[in-house]
């Protein structure tokens, strides 16, 4: 008998605040930029991108294209765009 999958949508699993800050915690930690990429963009289809685009003043087709794998956006669209979602940024000196 064949496996049958399920497509899985990592933006229906950010249904809450909480499961956005540890997801976004979690990808920042890694340290891989590719990842925080499409995890911004995962939380932004999360939070309905109609809406992050409006919040944004960026154009709906173009945050597809700006989060899409392999696509490489400014660093003011990743700005604008968490700034939309109402995430904060921070910094904090690592200790050795």
């Amino acid at each position: 008998m064949p496996i049958s999958l399920i497509p899985f949508d990592m933006a229906a699993l950010l249904d809450t605040d909480e499961a956005v800050s540890e997801y976004l915690s979690q990808v920042l930690a890694g340290g891989d930029t590719d990842e925080l990429i499409r995890a911004v963009g995962h939380v932004a289809k999360a939070r309905g991108m109609a809406q992050i685009a409006k919040d944004s003043g960026l154009g709906r087709a173009s945050l597809y294209k700006a989060f899409a794998l392999g696509a490489k956006p400014r660093f003011d669209t990743v700005v604008k765009v968490m700034r939309a979602m109402g995430v904060e940024r921070h910094a904090q000196a690592v200790h050795a």
